[in-house]
């Protein structure tokens, strides 16, 4: 055992006793309450039975992104461990092998022996990556990334990221820069393969209809978005359909579009109430419409982009050809902007002008596809 663990070990258990409080305190809210229990006090949270194929992610996108993986491995044994309530409901979707990943201070101790672990993106835990080499479990991280915003922040502790990529068998890449940058955090055998999460194209789970309207779709919108968007739509312009990004957020917003059309000639429905689009503006308040959605779109306002949050996934509402934009803070989607041609980029004071002219944009389209065939032989190699 070296004086780094250790070291490490007394750090993250200093962290963990003096965080107790507040993790009982936010586990009482809806949103933490069963990823909390779980990750930080092991509750219905054991370690996976079967040695098999474990796979890492942390939310929604990234747990839906490995669903080609888990198809091209149909009778293989797959275990999904997960950070966040939609990630773990995304991945019952492909196991009932379902865990959220306990903290750091317990996964020596959870961790048993598995084919192989891939992580996806920038899940950089070193607990797990050294305990699941320990435990003689080959190691891989998949659809890898360092983002501009991140990368100065990741320089500054390259002495700590050398040391997790000593655990880290392979690297699997989204770009060129990716692998460079990479490289210099002290990873090793790193093929550069694009980006797995165009490997997935969208799919409608029901068809909805649609009359002669103009649909504008705000996506997974964030705080303080919503009011941005409101405050800067016409209904000259068309329908404004808003989807937020977070469920428990769904009443919270309602409340803002209830005060919102108050005193205006607007028209506004709960879609839950109604499944349908002939108000002014709908609120959609229920969780897996939003592909069925942007099929019938027109326009897509991508959230999460218009406060310093990182951006959302533009490839589903490029796939479906709909105008697409986009605030200026979507550094965490670059990559995927590269994989799509005519989007608009705006800073938050031009959102109202541009949106005179929405029905004028150039439709989106994807310039690439992916693949997952460099994975699937790497897990096969296991």
């Amino acid at each position: 055992m070296s004086l780094f663990l250790v070291f490490y070990y007394c750090i993250a258990f200093f962290i963990y006793v003096l965080a107790i409080p507040l993790l009982i305190f936010k586990s009482k809210k809806s949103k933490y309450a069963q990823a909390i229990p779980s990750r930080y006090f092991l509750k219905n949270n054991t370690a996976f039975e079967k040695n098999g194929i474990w796979f890492h992610s942390c939310s929604m996108g990234e747990t839906k992104a490995l669903k080609p993986l888990i198809d091209a491995l149909e009778g293989e044994d797959i275990n999904i461990s997960v950070v966040t309530n939609t990630g773990y409901e995304e991945a019952l979707k492909h196991t009932s092998n379902v865990r959220f990943l306990p903290y750091e201070i317990f996964l020596p101790f959870w961790i048993k022996e598995q084919k192989i672990l891939l992580v996806m993106e920038a899940e950089l835990w070193y607990m797990l990556f050294l305990f699941a080499r320990i435990k003689k479990t080959k190691t891989v991280l998949i659809n890898a990334r360092i983002s501009d915003k991140s990368y100065n922040s990741y320089k500054k502790f390259s002495w700590f990221y050398k040391k997790i990529f000593e655990n880290i068998d392979k690297v699997f890449a989204q770009s060129n820069e990716d692998k460079k940058r990479l490289l210099e955090l002290g990873a090793k055998n790193v093929e550069v393969i694009g980006n797995i999460k165009l490997a997935i194209m969208p799919n409608v789970t029901k068809t909805l209809e649609k009359e002669n309207d103009f649909l504008i779709t705000a996506a997974s919108t964030h705080q303080y978005e919503e009011k941005l968007i409101l405050e800067s739509y016409d209904k000259r312009q068309g329908k404004l359909i808003i989807v937020p990004r977070h469920p428990e957020r769904f009443d919270e917003v309602d409340r803002l579009i209830s005060e919102f059309v108050k005193d205006s000639h607007l028209s506004y429905q709960r879609y839950s109430i109604k499944e349908d689009f002939e108000t002014d503006i709908i609120l959609v308040d229920k969780m897996g419409e939003l592909n069925n959605i942007f099929a019938i779109s027109d326009a897509v306002i991508l959230g999460g982009a218009f406060e310093k949050i990182g951006g959302h996934n533009p490839i589903e509402p490029a796939f479906f050809g709909c105008r697409i934009i986009s605030g200026e803070h979507y550094f965490n989607q670059k990559p995927l902007f590269d994989c799509v041609k005519n989007y608009t980029i705006v800073k938050n004071d031009e959102l109202k002008d541009i949106m005179k002219n929405i029905q004028t944009l150039e439709k989106s389209t994807l310039l690439k596809t992916g693949s997952v065939e460099a994975i699937i032989n790497e897990i096969k190699k296991a």
